[in-house]
């Protein structure tokens, strides 16, 4: 991430807590130090009361250091606020794998290697790094995502294989960088990304949606950035898990780790039929149209103006959720 949108969104986090101008307090302080209300996240969340909502959330200050813990946020945590101080300092880590074993001494596979895993309506998560950090040993989640209403600002999302797991409901992100190698971001879920950093570790694919056929929108990428960790990388913008993924890249900018190609078909017949992938003006030496696949597609003008964030997120509740933060 840019240090600019590190330091902004740090500062937007401390204004919500001890007061200014009247801004709301945090109502419980997370410090590793023992400065603060509890120890762990987890605590913190355990003891966040089942009374919070959209417009009256319970705000949850993390101080900077690292919590080496996996946290699991149960859906009747809705409407918290987990607000770190500085994404660069502050740091919720774990290692699981697919392949470690659990409490039954069966491997865990992976959708139950989240550091943190979200399973509420509502939350917002800011000014966070949530990593996982079990390297190149196969599917490691950093994030499971499961309910609805779900923003990040201002986070880093850090892991190897499937980083990012977006499961289901709507979720936005928004200044954030997410970094892995394979397939990291993922899932069914629509979801918009806003001005975020992309970063590849190896050559293989970043995104693997499985968008339900009746989703109008899975993944949108929104003036994000794509750039490789080192020299000579080449990934794919994208492969389907599902045969009617879903993903568009719009006034992105995408270094030359990009592959001609742009897409991959993995285990789909016909891509040509279900799958949904577009790219609408991005800018690099990756972004060539060129050499695309034929069953890709590059938006008119008139497409890409309706795709936005309301069109995509906004739903039968016409969810705003730039609107999602009460500072």
């Amino acid at each position: 991430m840019r240090p600019a949108a590190v330091i902004l969104f740090a500062l937007a986090g401390l204004a919500t807590m001890p007061a200014k101008g009247g801004a709301k307090k945090a109502d419980a302080i997370v410090a590793a130090d023992g400065s603060g209300d509890y120890r762990t996240v987890q605590e913190a969340i355990n003891k966040t009361p089942q009374t919070t909502s959209r417009d009256n959330p319970w705000i949850i200050l993390v101080k900077p250091g690292d919590y080496n813990e996996t946290v699991y946020i149960q859906r009747e945590k809705r409407g918290v606020r987990l607000v770190g101080e500085d994404a660069a300092t502050t740091r919720i880590t774990h290692n699981l794998n697919a392949g470690a074993l659990g409490a039954n001494g069966m491997p865990l596979g992976t959708f139950r290697t989240a550091t943190l895993h979200l399973d509420a309506d509502d939350f917002t998560i800011e000014n966070l790094t949530i990593e996982n950090s079990a390297g190149n040993t196969g599917q490691a989640l950093a994030i499971r995502v499961d309910g609805d209403r779900a923003v990040f600002r201002g986070c880093r999302f850090l892991g190897y294989q499937d980083t990012v797991f977006i499961n289901r409901g709507r979720q936005y992100f928004e200044n954030c960088e997410i970094t892995g190698a394979v397939d990291f971001i993922f899932g069914g879920a629509t979801a918009w990304f806003e001005n975020c950093d992309i970063v590849c570790l190896r050559n293989s694919y970043i995104t693997a949606a499985s968008t339900p056929k009746e989703s109008v929108h899975g993944y949108v990428f929104s003036r994000c950035r794509v750039t490789a960790a080192s020299p000579g990388i080449k990934t794919h913008l994208g492969r389907p898990w599902r045969m009617h993924a879903a993903t568009v890249f719009m006034n992105c900018e995408f270094a030359d780790c990009i592959r001609p190609e742009g897409w991959q078909k993995w285990n789909v017949a016909d891509p040509a039929g279900t799958v949904r992938y577009a790219e609408y003006r991005n800018t690099g030496p990756g972004a060539a149209t060129s050499g695309r696949v034929s069953w890709s597609r590059q938006l008119t003008d008139a497409e890409a103006v309706a795709i936005t964030i309301h069109a995509v997120l906004g739903g039968t509740d016409n969810w705003e959720p730039r609107k999602q933060r009460k500072d």
